[in-house]
């Protein structure tokens, strides 16, 4: 009964404070305070008492891991305060600083997008968060093993169901023509596209654009990450292991919409991000939320002709 007056309550609140809200993204306005309220009973125990007690669960999708989760745990473990942390496959090496973490979920859902015990739920009104220190994923995995004649520049891309529709925001095989012919001379490019074994899956199923032996007859300059994952000098544990190692020796990226923009924010320098539609846009994520993760140049290209516009203009 409780709950359901606090819901309705928030709901008001909402629609008061933020009368030209979209009815859409609403809940995501009143989730923000939830999460907030959430946290008045850990007071005592992270203030005052400051032992290790928190343990953090987490079965989301992966940009929720990275923006939230992942940078709550490593706030409990800059005070004193974490315990042991939960999380999918291939997550050891993102939550290195874990006194014990446990990879239990062997896929990531929707449904564990809404844990309420993170400061915030995928998107918000309001980022100034408490409890919140991004992960030093460059400082902790930068190497010496993958550096080349020429600076990286990491091409990121995504070729996913998005909105339970067909792929939206996604470097076709023309775009990455363009790329690798104006920039294979200045740059060593790593492509980058996880398949679906080398990944945690969740529910957007992955295609096939048919790239891969494409870029191998066409353009020899260009490393693919996954043969950099069947060599695997560093002797990486996983895939996410090896494009951390990568990233981290990596100043330049472009990237799409999703988690393979938000880990590549994570690495500094400056990251072009292709995002066409979603809720980013309307909560300002890439200006507001994903430079916190490393203090990355994070520029948002709504289209392919927007983001050879940032290339030209910053690569």
């Amino acid at each position: 009964m409780l709950n359901k007056l606090l819901l309705k309550f928030l709901s008001l609140f909402i629609t008061i404070r933020y009368p030209k809200a979209p009815k859409a993204y609403r809940y995501f306005y009143r989730d923000t305070y939830i999460c907030q309220l959430r946290q008045l009973k850990y007071i005592i125990k992270d203030y005052i008492i400051k032992k290790p007690y928190k343990s953090i669960s987490f079965s989301g999708e992966f940009t929720p891991d990275l923006a939230f989760a992942l940078p709550f745990a490593y706030w409990h473990h800059k005070n004193g305060t974490l315990l042991d942390t939960e999380g999918a496959k291939y997550t050891q090496e993102l939550y290195f600083f874990s006194p014990n973490h446990s990879e239990i979920y062997p896929t990531r859902t929707t449904e564990g997008n809404y844990n309420f015990e993170t400061p915030r739920i995928l998107y918000s009104q309001d980022y100034n968060m408490s409890k919140w220190i991004p992960v030093p994923l460059k400082e902790t995995y930068r190497n010496h093993i993958y550096i080349f004649d020429k600076p990286i520049l990491i091409v990121a891309n995504r070729y996913n169901m998005e909105w339970d529709g067909p792929p939206v925001s996604f470097l076709s095989i023309e775009y990455l023509e363009k790329i690798f012919l104006q920039y294979q001379d200045k740059y060593q490019i790593i492509y980058n596209r996880p398949r679906p074994e080398n990944i945690t899956n969740d529910n957007s199923d992955i295609y096939d654009l048919n790239e891969y032996d494409w870029i191998e007859q066409q353009f020899p300059k260009v490393i693919l990450m996954e043969n950099l994952f069947k060599e695997n000098k560093a002797k990486a544990k996983n895939f996410n292991h090896l494009q951390m190692m990568v990233y981290a020796n990596s100043d330049h990226f472009l990237s799409t919409h999703g988690g393979t923009g938000a880990l590549a924010s994570y690495f500094g320098g400056t990251n072009i991000i292709l995002s066409k539609k979603g809720g980013e846009h309307h909560f300002h994520c890439f200006s507001k939320l994903y430079p916190k993760l490393s203090g990355a140049n994070v520029l948002h290209a709504r289209t392919e002709q927007e983001a050879m516009d940032f290339l030209k203009k910053h690569f």
